[in-house]
């Protein structure tokens, strides 16, 4: 994808969504589920899309709360729904649906007690704390699109495990949605707003009280605090902006927000690289603004607009790649941690190998899934892993005393362990690495997409290793040929491709009509390319021999 003209410069006005419109549309339009593309329908973070395309209207957020209150039912769960939501001009409206459908289900809800921004960590946080301590079991929902453009609105259920729902759970919650929708919403219960803000079965907490108050099990406040790191914070406009003040004042933290706006529009973000707001902390053009400030601090840090993910600024290496962020706090962890030394690390599979480099040299347990962090989700809560982190700059680990943090990615303490590691080692994460990367080898890692149909992407999961008859990849023989993750045995819905100094995977995208491949060479530039280039002709190949 070229490079946009206006990339990592403010938005325009002709950039900025027209909120009111938005917002109006959630309510008036009303899906047709005959279409396939405005059909409620769960991808790897929920379901998402955006009112102006009628693919998140109030009659799916009803539709998913419905399907959501049965199936706890049926689950026999009694415990409370934890219920947040992030700064999307969306997330308002539908959280109010939500409330009013919970409510009319009499599910007990609890919100934050301001009516006020919940990220998807502190919803994993609550989730565990109270199953830990209860047998009535509590789950969860956060009305997110995560780092969507404005116009997008999302929803993602959490059930007691505190982490994504997994697959078959999703399904069961998509399909009964769908069919509510079909039935004209008929078997859908939804009570007034006002009455059911004030119903008995809704509990408001200090969420923000609570969290902050936990943090210093997962991590070492105090070293960050008695080093005098200086930390600058961009939230993105997100759902932590509450947060991160009462964090710095309960562990006494040089902390500076450096962007305190909150606007639905975001229309105070730059643009991203294709031209569009979007608040993705792992992009250079996204982060253009905490980046101008990196001098200013020992370690500047930004976060998604659910805080399930993070972005690393350095003085001398300006953004981290994610890959290489996820290398360092792996390698650190594992080495001022006293945790068994039976933990896993946990990695997808199109995160970078020089995470299995730590690994060996650390001689600590790999474990490759599938993309999607649910798959971290049950070695996450029994403590199997350690770690657990994607290429997407989303990641999370157990707390000090090996006992679950969270199960779903967690961007405050993965900003936060970015300071701890300057605190405790002297090195900002920057610097880290590369003496890493001097020892194990330097990562080139690159990633392109290209346009496909719905039969191709379907081809994508039929895949056998059989498929692929090239014997070499940029001119090393292929080693392996993966289309089911080492970790877990899980399919991955494509296939990875792997010689001695490079690999590349190829996997369709569940919610836009194009496929991925995922490189990475350790070699130089050249190969990059020359691999990528290989995994293009090797999928044309494939879809060639399938008439398509």
């Amino acid at each position: 994808m070229s490079v946009h003209p206006h990339a990592g410069q403010p938005a325009r006005p002709e950039d900025i969504d027209n909120i009111a419109q938005l917002v109006s549309h959630y309510y008036i339009k009303q899906p047709n589920v005959a279409t396939q593309s405005q059909r409620v329908s769960f991808g790897t973070s929920g379901h998402r899309g955006s009112a102006f395309k009628s693919s998140f209207n109030e009659h799916h957020i009803v539709a998913i709360c419905q399907a959501v209150a049965e199936y706890r039912t049926e689950q026999g769960y009694k415990g409370p729904l934890y219920l947040g939501k992030d700064t999307h001009a969306l997330s308002e409206p539908a959280f109010a649906t939500a409330l009013s459908v919970l409510v009319a289900n009499n599910v007990p809800v609890v919100i934050q007690e301001d009516l006020g921004f919940t990220p998807t960590p502190v919803i994993s946080r609550l989730i565990i704390a109270y199953n830990a301590n209860n047998d009535s079991f509590a789950d969860g929902l956060i009305i997110t699109p995560s780092h969507n453009p404005p116009s997008d609105g999302g929803i993602k259920y959490n059930p007691p495990h505190g982490g994504p729902a997994e697959g078959e759970v999703t399904k069961r919650i998509e399909k009964r949605a769908n069919d509510i929708i079909h039935k004209g919403m008929l078997e859908a219960r939804q009570a007034i707003y006002e009455d059911a803000l004030a119903s008995e079965l809704v509990t408001k907490q200090d969420f923000i009280g609570f969290y902050v108050d936990e943090l210093d099990k997962v991590l070492d406040m105090r070293s960050i605090a008695e080093a005098k790191i200086k930390i600058g914070v961009d939230p993105l406009g997100g759902s932590g902006i509450d947060y991160w003040p009462r964090i710095a004042a309960k562990y006494d933290l040089d902390l500076t927000v450096v962007n305190p706006k909150v606007d639905a529009s975001f229309a105070f973000m730059p643009l991203d690289k294709d031209g569009k707001i979007r608040m993705d902390c792992s992009s250079a053009y996204a982060m253009a603004g905490l980046i101008a400030l990196k001098d200013e601090f020992d370690i500047a840090v930004g976060n998604d607009p659910d805080f399930d993910r993070h972005g690393i600024v350095t003085k001398a290496g300006g953004l981290m790649n994610p890959n290489h962020f996820l290398a360092v706090a792996i390698h650190y962890l594992m080495t001022h941690r006293s945790w068994p030394s039976s933990c896993k690390i946990g990695k997808t599979l199109v995160s970078s190998s020089i995470i299995d480099r730590v690994a060996n040299l650390l001689d600590k347990p790999l474990s490759e899934v599938p993309v999607g962090f649910k798959w971290f989700v049950d070695g996450l809560h029994s403590s199997e892993y350690a770690f657990g982190g994607e290429e997407s700059a989303g990641a999370s680990f157990i707390a000090k005393d090996g006992s679950c943090w969270t199960t779903d990615k967690d961007g405050f303490i993965m900003a936060l362990l970015a300071a701890e590691i300057v605190a405790v080692t002297g090195k900002d994460p920057y610097q880290y690495y590369q003496e890493l990367a001097k020892q194990l080898g330097e990562p080139i890692y690159g990633r392109v997409e290209a346009v496909a149909s719905f039969e191709q992407k379907q081809v994508f999961t039929r895949l056998n290793a059989e498929d692929i008859s090239a014997t070499e990849l940029a001119g090393e023989a292929i080693e392996q040929k993966v289309t089911h993750a080492t970790g877990n045995g899980a399919a991955i819905g494509g296939i990875k491709v792997i010689s001695a100094n490079g690999w590349f995977a190829a996997r369709p995208s569940g919610t836009e009509d194009i496929y991925k491949i995922y490189a990475e060479s350790f070699i130089d530039k050249a190969h990059l390319d020359q691999i990528i280039l290989d995994a293009q002709a090797i999928v044309y190949d494939i879809f060639s021999r399938d008439g398509l």
